[in-house]
């Protein structure tokens, strides 16, 4: 049996935990400042350890979370869950969050047509074939 380590790449951690699905993607978070640790801005070759508190940026929020334990290997959910804890104010801002979202008006409403049906894209064409020209 493998023993855990004591530190591991910080990437490689958000990719066991499941917050990425790729640990590219996890890279290209952590480069784009999307990623804090310990209220720093952090590379994706960062040692992390239990105990240190990871902030990540996601559209409408942050995401604030406790790590708790290290893993080498990314398994299923309910095991990744294991590794950290979410703070309280995280959970707040999680739900506030899906409030708005709920709230928030249907952006397909705001579309009054669409894409013309056949019928108006002929209606269009026989408009533009006898339009008149200006040209002599």
């Amino acid at each position: 049996m493998k023993e855990l380590p004591a530190v591991l790449r910080l990437d490689k951690w958000l990719w066991a935990a499941r917050f990425f699905k790729t640990r590219a993607l996890a890279v290209e978070a952590i480069d784009r400042q999307r990623v804090r640790v310990n209220d720093q801005p952090a590379k994706p070759s960062r040692d992390v350890r239990p105990g240190d508190r990871i902030a990540l940026t996601q559209p409408g929020w942050v995401r604030e979370v406790e790590i708790l334990a290290l893993s080498l290997t990314r398994g299923p959910a309910p095991v990744a869950q294991l590794l950290y804890r979410e703070t309280e104010a995280s959970l707040r801002a999680a739900a506030e969050a899906a409030e708005r979202r709920r709230l928030a008006p249907e952006p397909a409403a705001s579309i009054e047509q669409g894409r013309p049906t056949k019928r108006d894209r002929r209606a269009l064409q026989d408009w533009d074939r006898w339009s008149v020209s200006l040209e002599k």
